[in-house]
C-alpha cells in the first residue's frame, strides 16, 4: 500500500529567545527532511523557546516572533512540506500559545492551546489566554487535530476532535523531566488515544532551560494503544512515521517503527542532571565549570557530570585545603580528578583564612568554621572570573533542606547540577556511574569516582574529626522524613507512623522552615521531583506556622 501521509517528528531543543536561530534551524530541517515526509512537528513553542515566562509579556518580543514566523511562511513556498511550527501570537489584547500549521507559503491552520498549565514550575495564566476548543483539518485528505501539551491532560479536546471525525491527533510539547513523569504521559495518551479512536502522536523537546529539563522520550501510539515509535531520552532524534489507509473502519495504521529502550530511574536522573548542567553552561556563554574538588562524594559527583555535560577538557577543579583537611581527602580528591581527566589545581587558603582571624581575633565557633567556607567561595569566584568558566556549586538537596550549607561560602555558583538530589539519591547516582556511563556522556569510562570516596563518613572537614551526623540524623532518615514533608505535604502525625521520632521529625520541620531564607539566595539548579526547592515550593520566609502545629 501507499502510505496517505507521512509525519517527521522533530524531537529538538530550541533556545529560548533566540528566534532568528529557532527559525534558521526550523528551515534547515524542512529542506533536509522535504523529499521524505509530508508534514514535520515541532515542539510547544518551538520558535521562541519554553518557557518564555514574561519576554511574551513585551510587545516587541511578540512582534518579532510574528517576524520570526513570517519568514517561516515565506520559506515554506519553495519547500514541499508542511510544517506544524508553535510561537505565540498575539491578537488584539489578547495573548495565545498557538500551533500553525503551515505549507506553500501560507498559514493554513491554527490551533490554540486551550488548557493553561497554573502549577508547579508552570505559569501560563499570567502570560498567555485560554484558547477555544480547537478545530480539526485537513490535510492531503487526512482529518488531523492538533493540541498543544496540557489539553492531552483533559478529555474535552480529544472529544472534540472525535466529534469532527479527526483520524490523526498531533500533541506538541514541553514537558518538563521529573523522576516516572514518562510513565504518566503514556497513561494520558493512551487514554486519549482510546477515548478518540485515533492514533496520537507526542511529540516532546529535549534540552535544559535554567531549573526546567525536557527529556524528549516523544512516542507514536495506536489507537489500540499499542506504542509504534519512541525516540530517545534526552538527545535530539527524529522519525517519520508512513501513515496506512485501514479500509475496514477508516483508521489510520502503521507498521511499528523503532522503540527506544526505557531508560533505568538512576540513568535518566543522571542523564537530565548532565543535559541541564550542559545547556545551562554553553547556553549562556560560559567556557566550561569550575568545581571545588573537597574528596567528599558531593563534589565528586558533580565533578563527574560536569565531565559528562561539559568534556573534561572544558573542566577545572580546585582543591582548597586547610589545617583540617584530611591527608585522605587531599589523595581522594587527586585521584578523583586524575580519573575524570580534569585539569587539578592544589590552593591553600591558610593565609586568608589567617587573615580573617587576625582581623576578628575572637573568631570561633560556627563563624569560625564559615569563615573557611566562604574564603573557598571567594577564590572560586576569582578563578571564574579569571577564566571564565562557571563555578559549579555542588550542595545536595538535604543539605539545602536543612541550611547545612555556607552562604557566600559552598553555595556559591552559577549553577548545581545536585540541587534536587536528596543524598541517599547522591549515593546511588555516585555507584551507578562507576558501574556506567551514560549515552550522553562526553567523560571516561569505568570507575570515575574512589571507593572510598563513596565510602567513607561524609564530612565538612571544618573542625577536627568533624562528620554530618554530628549535626544531622543519619541520611537514610533524614531523608525520608524530608521527603514526607516536602513532596508530600504530610502531618507529623502521619511521618511518625512511618517510624520516625516525633521529635526529630520536629526538629526537621524546623530547620525546613527556617532554611528558606537562605535557599532563597541558592543558585538555580536541575529540577528531579515534582516538589524542586524554588519554583515548585514557595513558601515565606517569615513563618510562624510551625510553632502552632507543633506544640
Amino acid at each position: 500500500m501507499n502510505a496517505v501521509l507521512r509525519t517527521t517528528l522533530a524531537q529538538i531543543n530550541p533556545v529560548v529567545g533566540d528566534l532568528s536561530g529557532n527559525a534558521a534551524r526550523i528551515i534547515t530541517l524542512a529542506k533536509q527532511y522535504a523529499e521524505e515526509t509530508d508534514i514535520i512537528v515541532f515542539p510547544e513553542l518551538v520558535l521562541c523557546g519554553y518557557p518564555p515566562e514574561d519576554l511574551v509579556l513585551k510587545p516587541f518580543f511578540l512582534e518579532r516572533c510574528e517576524t520570526a514566523l513570517d519568514s517561516i511562511v515565506k520559506a515554506s513556498a519553495d519547500i514541499d512540506v508542511a510544517l506544524i511550527v508553535s510561537a505565540p501570537e498575539a491578537d488584539g489584547k489578547f495573548i495565545y500559545n498557538t500551533a500553525f500549521f503551515i505549507a506553500g507559503g501560507k498559514v493554513l491552520h491554527k490551533s490554540r492551546k486551550k488548557h493553561l498549565p497554573n502549577y508547579g514550575v508552570f505559569d501560563e495564566k499570567r502570560i498567555f489566554n485560554e484558547g477555544d476548543l480547537p478545530k480539526t483539518f485537513s490535510y492531503k485528505d487526512v482529518n488531523i487535530g492538533i493540541m498543544t501539551c496540557e489539553d492531552m491532560w483533559f478529555a474535552d479536546v480529544t472529544k472534540s476532535f472525535e466529534n469532527q471525525g479527526a483520524q490523526l491527533i498531533i500533541s506538541l510539547n514541553a514537558s518538563p523531566y521529573e523522576v516516572d513523569k514518562h510513565d504518566i504521559r503514556s497513561h494520558h495518551a493512551l487514554q486519549r488515544a482510546q477515548e478518540s479512536g485515533c492514533p496520537l502522536v507526542y511529540l516532546n523537546q529535549i534540552g535544559g532551560q535554567d531549573e526546567v529539563v525536557f527529556d524528549g522520550a516523544s512516542f507514536v501510539i495506536q489507537a489500540s494503544g499499542q506504542v509504534i515509535c519512541k525516540l530517545k531520552a534526552f538527545e535530539e532524534d527524529f522519525e517519520t512515521i508512513s501513515w496506512y489507509q485501514d479500509n475496514n473502519n477508516g483508521y489510520l495504521v502503521t507498521e511499528t517503527y523503532r522503540i527506544e529502550d526505557d531508560l533505568s530511574t538512576e540513568e535518566s536522573m543522571y542523564s537530565a542532571c548532565v543535559l541541564g548542567l550542559r545547556d545551562y553552561v554553553f547556553k549562556n556563554g560560559f567556557k566550561g565549570g569550575l568545581i571545588g574538588l573537597s574528596g567528599g562524594v558531593d563534589s565528586a559527583l558533580a565533578a563527574a557530570i560536569a565531565v559528562d555535560a561539559l568534556d573534561a577538557l572544558n573542566v577545572r577543579c580546585v582543591m582548597m585545603p586547610t589545617e583540617y583537611t584530611s591527608q585522605m581527602s587531599l589523595d581522594d580528591a587527586a585521584d578523583c580528578a586524575k580519573r575524570l581527566g580534569v585539569v587539578y589545581e592544589d590552593i591553600n587558603i591558610t593565609p586568608a583564612f589567617d587573615a580573617f582571624k587576625t582581623m576578628i581575633p575572637d573568631l570561633h565557633g560556627v563563624a569560625h568554621e564559615n569563615i573557611q567556607s566562604r574564603s573557598r567561595g571567594v577564590t572560586l569566584m576569582a578563578l571564574s572570573n579569571m577564566h571564565g568558566y562557571m563555578v559549579i556549586s555542588t550542595g545536595n538537596k538535604s543539605e539545602m533542606a536543612v541550611g547545612y550549607a555556607t552562604l557566600y561560602g559552598d553555595m556559591c555558583g552559577g549553577f548545581n547540577p545536585l540541587k534536587d538530589l536528596y543524598k541517599t539519591e547522591v549515593y546511588a547516582l555516585t555507584k551507578w556511574r562507576n558501574a556506567h556511563k551514560p549515552a550522553i556522556g562526553l567523560g571516561p569510562e569505568g570507575e570515575v569516582i574512589p571507593e572510598r570516596i563513596i565510602t567513607r563518613p561524609p564530612s565538612a572537614e571544618l573542625r577536627p574529626d568533624q562528620t554530618d551526623q554530628d549535626s544531622l540524623p543519619d541520611y537514610g532518615a533524614l531523608d525520608d522524613i524530608l521527603r514526607c514533608l516536602v513532596e508530600r505535604d504530610m502531618s507529623i502525625e502521619a511521618i511518625e507512623r512511618r517510624g520516625h521520632d516525633k521529635a526529630l521529625i520536629q526538629k526537621v520541620w524546623r530547620l525546613l522552615d527556617i532554611a528558606e531564607y537562605k535557599r532563597r539566595q541558592a543558585c538555580p539548579g536541575v529540577k528531579i521531583t515534582s516538589r524542586a526547592f524554588g519554583r515548585d515550593r514557595r513558601y515565606p520566609i517569615t513563618n510562624k506556622f510551625f510553632n502552632t502545629v507543633a506544640e
